[in-house]
């Protein structure tokens, strides 16, 4: 299990912000230490998006380094994903048959999916748009170390996805804000990230302990989307007569009541009216 001690100082440790840029610690410090002046532009741009630098602060990296930045920067931010109407009336046709499912696309980040996921989940549809993405919700939101019954594997799981993306698309930089963000805010990914494990999803099960319905175990199946090999549909399943099967049904039904309304209060009878 990852160490999870208290710092004496927030930020990265220099190894943590080393393995970030993907070069040695011993090169980082002599980087650190003004030891080393052959740092190419390559690196210091690695550099500049693990320490999450603005314009003017990576401009003032490459000036400390008499080096030139790299033109262009960077690739633009790509456009938000989406799934085609075909996808959406899936997702709904799913839902009827009482199995929550949801589409995952570039960076974990979830494209779309159906009530019945969001009500065992999490209400991404509710979130601002940058913040529906799996990873996020595994390591920053604390309804998830509740929700996940083996929350270790989880985010263990979910940190391996994160690197075969960046494999992938190593100069994606929204990826990489993601990554920064995640690894100064949670000592579970650091700790993960650093085992540089990959892992795709394709088959399983996950456990669940729902603040509603209580314990439930699912099976996963990961299909790629035609079309998008960026996209996954996964969906969820229970075994007939089990109890978890019971458990996503109460769940679908409370999903769909409508709220409670408040009882009209009607005022109390003042002296005179008790008097007519």
């Amino acid at each position: 299990m990852p160490r999870t001690a208290r710092r004496r100082v927030p930020g990265l440790r220099r190894e943590e912000l080393a393995q970030l840029a993907g070069v040695s610690v011993d090169y980082y410090t002599r980087l650190e230490q003004g030891r080393s002046r052959t740092a190419s532009p390559e690196i210091l741009e690695s550099l500049a998006t693990a320490l999450r630098l603005d314009d003017t602060e990576r401009v003032h990296l490459f000036d400390l380094a008499n080096r030139r930045p790299l033109q262009p920067r960077r690739p633009a931010p790509s456009p938000p994903e989406q799934v085609s109407p075909a996808v959406h009336q899936l997702l709904n046709t799913l839902d009827a048959a009482c199995c929550p499912a949801f589409v995952l696309g570039r960076r974990t980040d979830v494209v779309a999916s159906n009530p019945l996921a969001r009500a065992l989940i999490a209400d991404f549809d509710a979130m601002p748009a940058n913040e529906r993405n799996q990873s996020r919700f595994v390591f920053l939101d604390h309804a998830a170390r509740e929700l996940y019954a083996d929350w270790e594997s989880v985010a263990a799981d979910t940190a391996a996805m994160l690197r075969m993306d960046a494999g992938r698309h190593a100069e994606d930089p929204q990826l990489g804000e993601l990554v920064g963000e995640l690894a100064v805010r949670s000592e579970h990914f650091r700790a993960y990230w650093a085992e540089r494990r990959v892992h795709e999803r394709t088959e399983g099960t996950k456990s669940y302990h729902h603040p509603v319905v209580g314990d439930l175990t699912v099976t996963y199946q990961a299909l790629a989307l035609p079309g998008d090999s960026n996209q996954t549909l996964f969906i969820y399943s229970t075994e007939p007569g089990s109890s978890s099967e019971t458990a996503l049904r109460l769940l679908a039904t409370w999903s769909t009541e409508p709220p409670l309304e408040e009882p009209t209060r009607t005022a109390a009878p003042n002296e005179s009216d008790t008097a007519a």
